[in-house]
C-alpha cells in the first residue's frame, strides 16, 4: 500500500496514533472483514494504525485540524480512498480552511499520482469551491510533460473541464499545435484541438485552415492514424447534416488522397478513407456507380488480404452491403422505369 516516498513521509521517528496523547480521547475502530474473511490482506501496522483512527474519526464525525491532518497521512497510504477524500472535503468546508493550502497540497499530491481519479475529482470540487481555475492549465500541462505520459485521460479530463467551465480556450490551440509537433501520432492532442474547434466553431474559413493543416500533417506521417481520424472528422462538419456527401464536400482532399495512393502508398488508414469517399460517390452518384463500386470491392480486398487483415471479415462485409445496396437501387430504378412504361 506505501512505497519509498511514502516510508520517507512516515520516517523512523513516526510515532503510532495509538500512542499520542493528544488522541487519546479516540478509541480505533478497526476492519470488520466478517468472521470468515476469504482473504486477508496483510496490511502493515502504520496502515492498520492509521485506518483504525480514521474510521473511528469518520464514525464519530468529527470535523478539525487533527482530523484533517489524520486523512493526509490516510491518504499518503491509500491516495485512492474516495471515503477520505469525501471526508476530508467535508472537513474542509466545517473548518473554513485555506483551499489554496489544499491546492498546494493536491498539486503535490498529483505530482505522485498522476493517474488516480479521486484525487483530479478532488481538485475539481475545491476549484469550484475557489472559483478559481487560474492553475489548472499549467497544472495539467506538467503532469501532461513531466509524468512521461502526453496521453493522462485524467489529466486531459480535467484540463476540457477547467477550460469549459471557466472558459479558457484562447491559447489552447497553440498548446496543442506543440504537442502535435513533438510527437505527432498523440491523438490526445488531436482530440483536444477537435474539443477546443468544436466549441469556437467550424465556419467555412476554420474548416478549410484545418484540412489544410492535417494534409501538410499527413504529407510527413503518412500512416498516421490520428491525422487520418481528424481529417474525417473535419470533412464531416464540412458536410453539415448532408450525411450523403460529407467526405466529398472539399474535392481537393479527395485529389489528396488519390495522389498518395497513385504514389504507391498503401497506409491501411488512406485505403480506409478512399472506400469510404467511393462508397459515398457510388451510393449518390447517378453516373458511374460501377466504376465506383468496383474499386471499392478492390480495396476492401486489398485491405482484408493484405493490409488490414485481422478484419477482413470487416472489410468482406463493407463490399458485400455496398453490393446489396446498389442491387436494391437497381431493382428500385428497374421497378419504376416499367411502372413508366406501363403508364405510357
Amino acid at each position: 500500500m506505501s512505497d519509498s516516498s511514502d516510508d520517507e513521509y512516515f520516517c523512523t521517528d513516526w510515532l503510532p496514533y495509538s500512542e499520542r496523547k493528544d488522541w487519546a480521547d479516540i478509541e480505533p475502530l478497526e476492519q470488520d472483514d466478517g468472521p470468515n474473511p476469504v482473504v486477508s490482506i496483510a496490511y502493515s501496522q502504520k496502515f492498520r494504525d492509521v485506518f483504525d483512527y480514521t474510521r473511528a474519526i469518520i464514525a464519530k464525525g468529527e470535523k478539525s485540524r487533527r482530523a484533517l491532518d489524520l486523512t493526509t497521512d490516510a491518504l499518503r497510504l491509500n491516495p485512492a480512498n474516495y471515503t477520505v477524500w469525501q471526508y476530508r472535503r467535508d472537513i474542509l468546508r466545517e473548518i473554513k480552511a485555506d483551499l489554496n493550502v489544499e491546492l498546494d497540497y493536491l498539486a503535490e499530491v498529483i505530482g505522485q499520482n498522476a493517474k488516480n481519479y479521486q484525487v483530479w475529482h478532488h481538485r475539481r470540487v475545491i476549484v469550484e469551491m475557489l472559483n478559481d481555475p487560474s492553475n489548472e492549465l499549467e497544472l495539467t500541462k506538467n503532469a501532461l510533460d513531466n509524468d512521461g505520459d502526453a496521453k493522462n485521460y485524467h489529466a486531459w479530463q480535467h484540463r476540457q473541464w477547467a477550460i469549459k467551465t471557466f472558459n479558457l480556450y484562447d491559447d489552447e490551440l497553440r498548446y496543442v499545435d506543440r504537442l502535435i509537433c513533438e510527437d505527432q501520432r498523440n491523438n490526445s492532442a488531436w482530440n483536444q484541438r477537435f474539443f477546443v474547434l468544436k466549441h469556437l466553431g467550424f465556419t467555412p474559413e476554420v474548416i478549410q485552415r484545418e484540412l489544410v493543416y492535417t494534409m501538410n500533417r499527413i504529407r510527413i506521417i503518412k500512416n498516421n492514424e490520428s491525422a487520418w481520424n481528424f481529417l474525417v472528422g473535419v470533412l464531416r462538419q464540412a458536410g453539415g447534416d448532408d450525411d450523403h456527401y460529407q467526405l466529398n464536400s472539399h474535392p481537393e482532399v479527395v485529389e489528396f488522397s488519390e495522389e498518395l495512393y497513385n504514389a504507391g502508398n498503401r497506409s491501411p488508414y488512406l485505403l480506409a478513407f478512399l472506400i469510404d469517399v467511393y462508397q459515398e460517390q457510388a451510393l449518390h452518384q447517378k453516373v458511374n456507380n460501377e466504376q465506383l463500386a468496383r474499386k471499392v470491392f478492390t480495396l476492401c480486398d486489398d485491405m482484408s488480404t493484405k493490409h488490414d487483415v485481422i478484419r477482413r471479415k470487416y472489410w468482406q462485409y463493407v463490399a458485400s452491403h455496398l453490393k446489396s445496396q446498389l442491387d436494391k437501387e437497381n431493382q428500385q430504378q428497374k421497378q419504376q422505369q416499367q411502372e413508366t412504361e406501363k403508364g405510357h
